[in-house]
């Protein structure tokens, strides 16, 4: 899981008070893949119908995340000749049918599944197509939000809106959208087609936060020359760099430091002066038409005061931290184990922060905050939700959901999404 903020973290400073107001952003990481090139496995198997349990041919069958999928035969069977070792999402589709997904770990071993798919609530044995329903300005914020405000985002376009159904909650105050069957994302920044199985988004503006859910699978874009299949191969080893799969797989190979990064430990804690604060606003805004009356301007200073005041305050450890600070490996297992106290502020000194990252803050600041310094510069934070995250060979989290960030990483979205089974260039890892 990650958290995008409204507001961006300073980059300097200790004791640094702030005013904690996030995003939730899930689904990017759902179930990951954790491939490993040492070893390889045959994955097979079946698409059936489960109420007659005839096979359903020419479906879909994928590994989500991942650029690996396949269609089924007449007789309703796939297979993958050879998958990375790893644990998988495998997710099978079908029009007219709802969606299953099953979650394995491949290692020598081949294996088989047997997917059994229910038929829609809404199937009737003929596709109807109706006239889109949504409203312009729900479907254009539903996608602003989706695809993100980077320069990378920019270059991404929904290809088949009709699909989604997007619905406004005014007691919730809370926009949805979901798709039946698929969402297809075209990002001509990466060179990737990403179709978006069973998109549930969320985007609440009561209590500001924002999650997806779903299974996506990439397909490479067919260049139409050598030279933008060069720009493809830099735009996505650019996206890459900096990333939070970057950062995990650098703690993984212990090359946190040689991969370009600095942390630091980060503690909040809860202002004291809050509390009153809110207690006079309540007052304030109770006599509003009789204090204000009095003195206009002097009673919006005093409200935009209080308004400001931080719901936190934060303190940032100077001493940087090493690997073994925030990770280790238990004797013996091939997953390193990510765990700290408090948080970890993430520094990335390689390439400066996207230009758009300035704007993007702006728009989510609270109206009158001055925006922080150093928004030239890629700066994230990183939670844990338990109090050990084990990650994969590739740098995966065994649970996506374990984790959530906030900052650059939060900004960063679909224009920066890359597969699990994206190989950067190769690095040798160091020995622990």
């Amino acid at each position: 899981m990650f958290v995008i903020p409204l507001t961006v973290l300073c980059k300097t400073g200790i004791a640094l008070a702030r005013k904690a107001r996030y995003w939730l952003f899930a689904g990017l990481l759902l179930l990951l893949a954790t491939p490993q090139v040492q070893a390889q496995s045959a994955l097979s198997g079946i698409v059936l119908d489960s109420v007659t349990r005839q096979p359903l041919p020419f479906g879909t069958v994928f590994l989500a995340n991942t650029t690996l999928g396949v269609t089924t035969d007449a007789a309703g069977q796939f297979s993958f000749a050879r998958v990375p070792a790893g644990t998988y999402e495998v997710v099978a589709s079908y029009l007219g049918y709802e969606l299953r997904r099953q979650v394995i770990t491949l290692a020598n071993e081949p294996q088989q599944l047997t997917f059994r798919l229910p038929p829609s609530a809404n199937a009737l044995g003929e596709v109807v197509v109706r006239p889109h329903p949504n409203k312009p300005e729900d479907y254009q914020k539903f996608a602003s939000t989706f695809l993100g405000s980077t320069t990378f985002s920019q270059q991404c376009r929904i290809r088949n809106p009709e699909a989604v159904r997007v619905e406004y909650d005014v007691e919730k105050n809370e926009l949805t959208a979901t798709c039946a069957d698929f969402l297809t994302v075209e990002n001509q920044a990466l060179g990737y087609r990403i179709r978006y199985y069973g998109l549930d988004f969320r985007l609440n503006f009561a209590e500001g936060w924002m999650s997806f859910y779903g299974s996506p699978v990439f397909e490479p874009l067919k260049a139409r020359s050598g030279r933008q299949q060069q720009r493809w191969a830099a735009n996505r080893s650019q996206a890459y760099k900096g990333s939070l799969p970057h950062f995990l797989r650098s703690v993984y190979d212990n090359r946190v430091a040689e991969a370009g990064f600095r942390v630091q430990r980060l503690r909040r804690v809860p202002n004291p002066a809050r509390a009153r604060a809110d207690s006079l606003l309540v007052l304030m805004r109770a006599q509003a038409l009789s204090l204000r009356t009095l003195n206009p301007g002097r009673f919006d200073d005093s409200v935009a005061r209080l308004v400001r005041v931080p719901r936190q305050l934060e303190y940032l450890f100077s001493a940087p931290l090493a690997t073994p600070d925030f990770s280790r490996r238990p004797p013996g297992a091939p997953e390193v184990l990510l765990q700290f106290p408090d948080l970890l502020l993430v520094y990335y000194d390689q390439e400066p922060a996207d230009p758009a990252y300035v704007a993007f803050t702006a728009r989510n600041a609270t109206p009158g905050q001055a925006l922080p310094a150093g928004l030239d510069k890629q700066v994230s934070v990183l939670h844990l939700q338990q109090p050990q995250v084990p990650l994969q060979p590739n740098g995966q989290p065994t649970n996506p959901l374990a984790l959530y960030t906030e900052g650059y990483w939060g900004f960063e979205k679909m224009g920066e999404f890359l597969p699990v089974d994206y190989l950067p260039p190769a690095q040798p890892p160091r020995t622990r």
